[in-house]
């Protein structure tokens, strides 16, 4: 090799090394950020609950009189927007009703309103094995379980969630 020859070899390879040391690297990529508040999710799960048709069957089993006035503390302390306090009322019913998959479903709710999703989706979840597969009831559990998803950013699996709700909808009985 010839002196020119090195030297223009090394004039490229050091202008190659500058060349390298000017690239910057891309911003990394940063996930959407959810702005979805838990009211808005809450908002989201009372919607899917109401029935696409009023003749809907919807069976409210009979309570025990104390369950009842704890679930009536909760609504009157969730709608003063003392969940803390909603949420114990419930945790108290559900120690004399641990199967109740209405309480359950109500103390995920208030859990959905706190932004607990994993407890949400937990309580939603045995709601649903515990209670009936059709009717409002079946949607909010699974309204539930998706919303809490969402807010996990577990797109696909909140996309089978939803699918679940079509199955909780049966036609009412047409009456002549």
């Amino acid at each position: 090799m010839t002196t020119r020859t090195l030297i223009r070899s090394a004039c490229l390879l050091s202008l190659g090394l500058a060349l390298t040391a000017c690239v910057t690297p891309a911003p990394p990529v940063k996930a959407p950020v959810d702005t979805t508040t838990p009211a808005q999710r809450m908002a989201a799960v009372e919607a899917v609950a109401v029935g696409a048709d009023d003749k809907e069957l919807a069976v409210q089993p009979l309570r025990d009189a104390e369950i009842e006035d704890l679930r009536m503390t909760a609504q009157v302390r969730r709608q003063a927007n003392d969940l803390p306090a909603a949420a114990e009322a419930l945790n108290q019913a559900l120690l004399i009703s641990e199967g109740d998959p209405s309480i359950l479903q109500e103390r995920a709710e208030i859990a959905l309103l706190q932004g607990d999703w994993p407890r949400a989706e937990s309580l939603a979840r045995k709601a649903v094995d515990l209670g009936s597969k059709t009717g409002p009831l079946c949607r909010r559990h699974w309204a539930t379980i998706e919303q809490s998803r969402l807010a996990r950013g577990q797109k696909e699996n909140a996309a089978s969630a939803h699918a679940q709700l079509e199955g909780c909808t049966v036609p009412g009985i047409k009456r002549y």
